[in-house]
Order: structure tokens, then C-alpha cells, then sequence
């Protein structure tokens, strides 16, 4: 008679949640997927009720069609090349219901304390009142929903808020007829910045940052700039000499945008993508700022001592990874935003815990997940055995600087991968685990030892 399989319980049910139990699911392994909200997709819901979806209403995903699918779950083949917010909802809703997930989630139902036992099961504490037990614990509560937003010398007396809560140009601050400041100049802030510096809305847009950065553009000789990722068997410094020539050329200088001269080369940070915001400053819609030194009142004191009225402010200024239900300090980012992880998935000292998607790869986030399930299921059936915890930790610092050594110091620079690099090494990583599980019998690493209580 085969072994009873643990049991897992998986906290979210967005992209990473439900993938992961889509996995789990086809394994065979019991799980519950709760959910806090009364619908998948996380993130990706437009208006979510539980205040964490980031999307704006013009919103369109940076990360092309072919690089976003699920390998089992073709995108709509009439879908644009980079699809809005709602066309990815959809697909996500539609994913769910296809392959019989949605009955296995509970929604409206927070994980409010994950707490590992003297026996190391998981004791989990839901919103309902429940406590429930389980043998293993699937982190998949995402990490861009807690504004990190800067403080600075002084007050400012009118609107200001975190892009999070952007959601169109009229809400939740008209700004038509406005002097704004957009804080930083990632993703967010280009889209955003993009879209209110048209003629028709604010009166002056400037975008503020401590340092210019590379506009890369969606398209690259015709085709999504995407499908040309580097391959995984090309050895890395001859394909980022080549990707950055290559980026060089197509959109020359930042300077002749009127941009600031970024302190670094392309691909040394996490990469800025637009297809609009070059233009809109090459047209002098968007105005650049250095960094903020003060606020003072109505106006804006920024690092070259210039001064703006300025009626609103929006921070695109990046997410703090929170776990709320973990009092375990051991299980948090530190204060440098670092929580180092084996396969970006595993403490070496907490064999029954796996953090998904908890990185930022390149060039995509959606089908992450889906792509670290595999090593998890095929752990919790026996068939994937990790290395000893001294050898996990020699991993993680081995792999932290193939993936995060050409990138500046920075906290939105602590969990980068290179999706195709990462991939190829997890799939080499699992065929080494099933030689080690082989050896161990297929034994479970982590038994079923758990009853549910109500």
C-alpha cells in the first residue's frame, strides 16, 4: 500500500497560488488554497476588494504573450502581443476552471498566523476562527502589494500617494490642469508618467529619481524584445556584451531624451520597459527631477535645490516583501530585503516550507511558479530529495551571485533571476534530486503526519 502523501496548505491564490496547486493536484498531494479575497488572480484583479491589486485601468502587462503562458494553457490566439490587465484575468479565471481548481479554494478566508510546531507541522489560524494543521506550507501571498513609499524633510499639503493606489488619471486625484511629480522610474512610473504627461491632463509632469536609469523598449527589430532572451547554454558575460550593444544601439543615449546619464550599463539594473516613455520625453512632455530633498508646503525642494509647485505626488517607488502571518523573524526578509533561499523555494533549515515566485525574474513572473511546482511536487512525493543544508547554503551563495553579481547594490535587487538560466538549472537540480531520492528509497522527506482540526 503506497504511503499517504502530506498534506499542504497554500496561502494565495494568485498566479502562484494556483499553479501550485494545479501541480499539487496532479500529483496527488492534498492541499487547501485559501484565499483572502473572493477571486484568483491577486495582482492581476483590477479593483481587487482586498486593496492589493496595483493595476491601473490602462494597464498593459510589459512581458509578451509567448513568454507569459502557461505550458499546458495556451494564451488566446487572437490576443495582442502584450495583453491588458483584463485579458490576463481572464485567462487566469479561465485556467482555474479548466482544470477543476476552483472548487479547492477557499475564498474571502485570511491566513492570519502560519506557525511552525514543536513537532514542525504548520498550525495555521484562519479568519474563519478555524485552526487547521498541516504537514507543509506554500508561501504564495506575492510581494508587490505593501507601498514601500520614502520619507523626506518637511510636509506636503496636497495629494500624494503610492502608485498602488493609482488607478486612472481622474482617480483617485483628477489630474487634469495639475503640476505632478512621479517618484522613481521603474515600470509603474513609466507607465504612469507616460499617460498623465499627455497635453490633455496634467499641465507639467516631472518623473524624480536618484539616478537615470535604461529605457528599454518593448520591440526590437519588429518583434517583442522578449523573444530574444538570451539562451541558457550561452555563457553569460558574452550574452550580456552582446544584449547591451545590441540595446545601445536601438535606442542610443538617454541624454538626447533628456534624460539623466544612468550611472550604470544596460541589464546592471532591473530593466525599465516602455514603449511611450522615451517618446513623451524626446517631446518634452515628461520633465526629469533628481531626487527629492525636501517638501515644504505646496512646493517641491529637489537635490539641485530647484523648487515646484507641485499639486500632486505619486510614488512609484517599489514594494516591501511582507509575510504577516510569520512572527518567526528566521522566516522574513531581513532589513537589507534579503531572505536567501535555495532554488530561490527553500530554508536548508525548514524542510517543509517553500516560498513561490518570491524573486523578480526576467522576463517574466506569471509562469514562474508554475516552473518551481515541479521541484515541489516532486518533493513531497518522494521523487526529489534536496542536499544537505551546509550544501543548500553553498548553492544559495553560488547562485546569488551568477544572478544578482552584475546588478548595482540596491533593495529591489535581493530576489533577480534570469528566468531561462534559472529554469535550466532547476530542471538539472530535480534530476539530481531524484538520484538522491532514489538512493533513499523514495522516501518522503516530509511525512503525512498531520489532522486537519476543525
Amino acid at each position: 500500500m503506497a504511503a499517504a502523501l502530506p498534506k499542504a496548505c497554500i496561502i494565495g491564490a494568485g498566479c502562484s497560488g494556483f499553479t501550485t496547486a494545479k501541480r499539487l493536484k496532479d500529483v496527488g498531494v492534498p492541499y487547501d488554497c485559501f484565499e483572502m479575497s473572493d477571486e484568483i488572480g491577486g495582482n492581476w484583479y483590477y479593483k481587487n476588494p482586498n486593496g492589493m491589486s496595483a493595476c491601473y485601468e490602462s494597464l498593459h502587462i510589459d512581458t509578451s504573450k509567448w513568454r507569459l503562458a502557461f505550458e499546458d494553457f495556451p494564451v488566446p490566439a487572437d490576443w495582442p502581443d502584450f495583453p491588458h490587465h483584463s485579458q490576463l484575468f481572464e485567462y487566469f479565471k479561465a485556467y482555474v476552471d479548466h482544470f477543476g481548481l476552483r472548487e479547492t479554494i477557499t475564498f474571502n478566508t485570511v491566513v492570519e498566523k502560519a506557525r511552525r510546531t514543536s513537532e514542525g507541522l504548520w498550525e495555521v489560524a484562519l479568519s474563519s476562527g478555524e485552526t487547521r494543521t498541516y504537514d507543509v506550507l506554500f508561501v504564495c501571498n506575492g510581494h508587490h502589494w505593501s507601498p514601500r513609499i520614502p520619507e523626506y524633510p518637511g510636509e506636503f499639503d496636497n495629494p500624494a500617494f503610492h502608485s498602488h493606489a493609482y488607478r486612472t488619471p481622474f482617480d483617485p486625484v483628477d489630474m487634469r490642469g495639475k503640476n505632478v511629480v512621479v517618484v522613481g522610474m521603474g515600470n509603474s512610473a513609466m507607465d504612469i508618467a507616460s499617460e498623465l504627461s499627455q497635453r490633455p491632463i496634467a499641465k507639467n509632469l516631472w518623473v524624480s529619481a536618484r539616478r537615470g536609469v535604461w529605457v528599454l523598449p518593448k520591440y526590437m527589430n519588429g518583434r517583442p524584445a522578449d523573444k530574444s532572451a538570451m539562451p541558457a547554454w550561452m555563457p553569460r558575460k558574452l550574452g550580456q556584451r552582446l544584449a547591451r550593444s545590441a540595446i545601445k544601439k536601438a535606442i542610443g543615449n538617454m541624454e538626447d531624451y533628456g534624460l539623466p546619464k544612468p550611472d550604470h550599463e544596460p541589464l546592471e539594473a532591473h530593466p525599465s520597459v516602455s514603449g511611450e516613455f522615451l517618446t513623451r520625453a524626446g517631446c518634452g512632455d515628461v520633465k526629469f527631477k533628481p531626487a527629492i530633498k525636501a517638501l515644504e508646503g505646496t512646493r517641491v525642494r529637489f537635490a539641485d535645490d530647484s523648487v515646484e509647485d507641485v499639486d500632486a505626488i505619486i510614488f512609484a517607488t517599489g514594494y516591501d516583501m511582507r509575510f504577516p502571518f510569520f512572527d518567526d523573524p528566521a522566516l522574513v526578509p531581513d532589513e537589507e530585503h534579503r531572505l536567501p533561499l535555495f532554488k530561490r523555494m527553500m530554508n536548508p533549515d525548514v524542510p517543509n516550507l517553500f516560498y513561490m515566485a518570491l524573486a523578480q525574474p526576467l522576463p517574466t513572473l506569471v509562469n514562474f511558479a508554475e516552473q518551481q511546482s515541479k521541484l515541489a511536487a516532486a518533493y513531497l512525493t518522494g521523487r526529489y530529495r534536496p542536499p544537505s543544508p551546509e550544501e543548500m547554503r553553498r548553492v544559495i551563495a553560488e547562485d546569488e551571485e551568477i544572478h544578482l553579481g552584475h546588478y548595482y547594490k540596491a533593495k529591489r535587487h535581493t530576489i533577480q533571476v534570469d528566468f531561462n538560466l534559472y529554469c535550466a538549472d532547476l530542471m538539472k537540480e530535480i534530476a539530481a534530486g531524484e538520484k538522491r531520492a532514489r538512493a533513499a528509497e523514495y522516501a518522503l522527506p516530509t511525512p503525512a503526519r498531520a489532522v486537519a482540526t476543525a
